[in-house]
């Protein structure tokens, strides 16, 4: 009997493992997959479907098949679940490369903790704010203390994509902005970390997602790049972009109010920033004139503001060879540079009335 009848015969719900020991002698496929910077390879039959190989992955590395994507390239690109029955063997050649993108159940245990301790860290952050001193008339230290404490506390951009460091130039252009500063000092907004987004891992055929944000500011994800990666979209939109997921720190549905708040925050936006009136950054570097609107059609700035579920920062990073931050790192790096803020903001301020008593005694 042929080993494709053999794996026919299984129960289409098998396992790989268990369609493998009904095969017994027959001979398998060598199917590679990456995932977190390792490449792991699946034995499985020639027959093998994406939604078979799906249930392999997930006996293999603990990931379960619903929160699951696998991305393969060249084509069909990124797959969601439920998975398809096409067999595997249609589709991969020598040039096909196979990411799995999730994270294993020990990866969002130890989000939640990370979490746990940053609301802890944030309650202290608020009883301090109240014992913070006063403004004094040689400088706006009250300023001073709010931009140390509403501002974005981590940037990170995405370390295995092309030129990082123009991706985090162009994130603490946004993060110094003075418009989105007096806004975010007007609406004590406070973001753990500002990053960019993979415009791989946020297309479909029907739209682009352009901004995301997770737990009413814990993250704040824009899409900065080109879908070809070849250059940057245009600043004013990214900072509208910026400007809408701000609004997601109050508001997590696309109602009235969250619409009436955004349109505020844009307005003081372009209000705030005298010193630059919004100007985008220079054009051989970040803009691509291709791309100036988010009103285009298929693109959508997101599906609300969004709670729980799973965040790694460059998630598909395996496929670029560069090892990036996991969750706890993220987490942790954002509540240590928040306290690292709000501490030389305290020791200005303290040197500053120092110096003044002793103008007042001269």
């Amino acid at each position: 009997m042929e080993p494709a009848e053999d794996v026919n015969e299984s129960n289409p719900g098998d396992s790989i493992t268990d369609q493998i020991n009904h095969e017994e002698d027959g001979p398998l496929m060598e199917i590679h997959v990456y995932f977190h910077s390792k490449q792991f390879t699946v034995q499985a039959p020639p027959n093998i479907t994406i939604s078979q190989l799906s249930s392999s992955l997930a006996e293999m590395l603990s990931i379960e098949p619903q929160k699951q994507k696998i991305m393969i390239t060249p084509k069909p690109g990124i797959l969601k679940p439920p998975f398809p029955n096409t067999q595997v063997s249609a589709i991969y050649t020598p040039k096909t490369k196979i990411t799995l993108l999730g994270s294993t159940e020990k990866e969002i245990s130890d989000l939640n903790n990370s979490i746990t301790k940053v609301r802890v860290r944030s309650g202290n952050r608020l009883a301090a704010e109240r014992a913070a001193p006063k403004a004094t008339k040689h400088r706006d230290w009250k300023k001073i203390q709010e931009e140390s404490t509403y501002t974005f506390h981590s940037i990170r951009p995405l370390p295995y994509l092309p030129n990082p460091e123009r991706s985090h130039r162009f994130l603490e252009r946004l993060a110094g902005d003075p418009g989105i500063k007096a806004a975010m000092r007007a609406h004590q907004f406070s973001v753990g970390l500002l990053t960019e987004m993979n415009p791989a891992e946020h297309t479909t055929q029907e739209s682009r997602t352009l901004g995301l944000n997770r737990n009413r500011g814990e993250v704040i994800e824009l899409r900065l790049r080109t879908d070809r990666y070849d250059g940057y979209r245009d600043y004013k939109v990214i900072r509208k972009t910026l400007c809408h997921e701000l609004a997601h720190n109050v508001f997590g549905e696309h109602d009235r109010n969250f619409w009436d708040l955004t349109g505020q925050i844009e307005k003081e936006v372009e209000k705030g920033d005298w010193q630059h009136g919004g100007h985008k950054l220079s054009e051989d570097e970040f803009y691509n004139p291709g791309d100036d609107s988010y009103t285009d059609g298929g693109q959508h700035l997101d599906a609300g503001g969004w709670t729980g579920g799973e965040f790694v920062l460059g998630s598909d990073q395996v496929s670029h060879g560069s090892e990036g931050l996991t969750r706890r790192e993220i987490l942790a790096k954002a509540a240590m540079d928040r306290a690292e803020k709000q501490k030389n903001a305290q020791k200005e301020i303290n040197e500053s009335q120092g110096n003044d008593k002793v103008l007042d005694k001269q």
